[in-house]
């Protein structure tokens, strides 16, 4: 039983990682050049990384506890490494060893290629692309995070042969998207706010919770020694509240 769904699975036709740079965050407009990457050699493993942020208030409860209050959602991460090569042993009319002679133009400008894709500020959008990731059943849509290229092998003229790059892509949704998810009005989850000069801890508490009243549980939670004088620039969270019924 085990041998014959290996058998159907390794006879399925080979799929290699590809990644499509976008130029809207709706994911429907590729670039116009230079939009697609396809790795050499698919990747071993890669891993996907979630985090869930807590804000730690400086005050206590009632109860003397710090009760942590959930913040926000970050966007998942994804750890991927690819290779890039062009030594000819990837090479499928001639199996090239490392060590023969053999013409080559390094690697340089594929991953040229690739930064200008992933990595460089497109200057129709005033930012790097949005990208997609398609492996198999993975389908990531993501920004670039960090991008470290690794030179691993060179030629008797110094030309860079083989690199690794290690890549963290950052999930992406649009600014809808993410509205739908999370309705920010509502007064059950936490929120943080920059003080912008005018406000009062009143006048955001109502903005937040669409009532005044809580100002002094906010001042209690954020450790403000007054509420009457904010300072712009100044970080407050507004924690959950459960009204009345």
């Amino acid at each position: 039983m085990t041998k014959s769904i290996l058998k159907g699975v390794s006879s399925g036709e080979l799929k290699k990682l590809k990644i499509t740079a976008f130029s809207d965050p709706q994911f429907k407009t590729p670039i116009t050049e230079n939009s697609e990457f396809v790795t050499l050699v698919n990747p071993e493993k890669y891993s996907k990384n979630y985090k869930v942020d807590y804000i730690v208030p400086d005050a206590s409860n009632t109860n003397g506890h710090k009760v942590p209050y959930y913040a926000y959602t970050p966007p998942s991460d994804l750890d991927l490494e690819f290779l890039f090569d062009d030594t000819g042993v990837f090479d499928d009319e001639h199996k090239f060893s490392v060590s023969e002679a053999r013409e080559s133009n390094g690697v340089d400008e594929a991953i040229k290629k690739f930064v200008d894709m992933a990595y460089a500020v497109n200057g129709n959008i005033h930012r790097p692309n949005y990208l997609k990731i398609n492996w198999g059943t993975l389908e990531f849509r993501c920004v670039l995070a960090e991008l470290n290229i690794e030179y691993k092998l060179f030629s008797p003229d110094a030309k860079p042969l083989r690199a690794v790059a290690k890549a963290k892509f950052k999930n992406f949704a649009s600014p809808e998207e993410t509205e739908n998810a999370v309705k920010p009005s509502s007064p059950d989850l936490t929120h943080i706010r920059i003080v912008e000069e005018g406000d009062t801890l009143p006048l955001m508490t109502k903005r937040i919770y669409g009532d005044s009243k809580y100002y002094l549980e906010v001042a209690r939670v954020n450790k403000l020694t007054t509420f009457r004088k904010l300072k712009a620039g100044q970080r407050l969270f507004f924690p959950p509240i459960q009204k009345p019924d």
